[in-house]
């Protein structure tokens, strides 16, 4: 292949393999990439006096309104003592409303504010940007093998989980 790949096949089964310097500088790429992702909301954040984890929780709740707090520490892999910081913050600031669940007392059911939904979208409209401009310069193809890295990177439980939020399952 041209590109520098090898690819060998074995039991008419085509495998693609990569050294570990490709490997390497694959690794070094999605690093560089998360800053450039990262970079545009963490500005608006430090405005705020935020960092990344209120994103995470804001976009989580904004994306999934009336979702429990459990569901958001499964999905954001963080713990209870962390994610009551975050979420003390984002409630005291009036981002973030906290209700008790109708059906089971001890749940408590996060949604965002307007406020909070004004956050989310100017956090969310930085990064859309970059990634509109990013998969156009890449095309169809790149994009759609982008999406099959990224799932493949990830294990079974988050694949799960991100699987029932893009399907609107959860």
């Amino acid at each position: 292949m041209s590109d520098g790949r090898v690819a060998q096949v074995y039991g008419g089964e085509n495998l693609l393999f990569l050294t570990d310097e490709q490997l390497r500088q694959g690794i070094e790429a999605m690093f560089f990439a998360y800053r450039g992702f990262t970079a545009d909301p963490d500005r608006i954040l430090a405005e705020m006096a935020y960092g990344r984890a209120h994103h995470r929780a804001i976009h989580f709740i904004s994306r999934s309104p009336g979702t429990t707090v459990n569901n958001l520490l499964a999905i954001l892999g963080v713990t209870k003592q962390s994610l009551n910081r975050v979420l003390r913050t984002l409630i005291a600031d009036g981002l973030v409303e906290s209700r008790v669940g109708t059906i089971d007392k001890r749940e408590r059911h996060l949604y965002p504010t307007e406020a909070g939904q004004v956050l989310e979208s100017r956090l969310s409209d930085a990064q859309r940007a970059r990634m509109r401009a990013a998969y156009r310069d890449a095309g169809p193809e790149a994009v759609a093998g982008f999406k099959q890295v990224l799932e493949a990177m990830m294990d079974t439980d988050m694949r799960r989980a991100y699987t029932k939020m893009r399907d609107g399952t959860s």
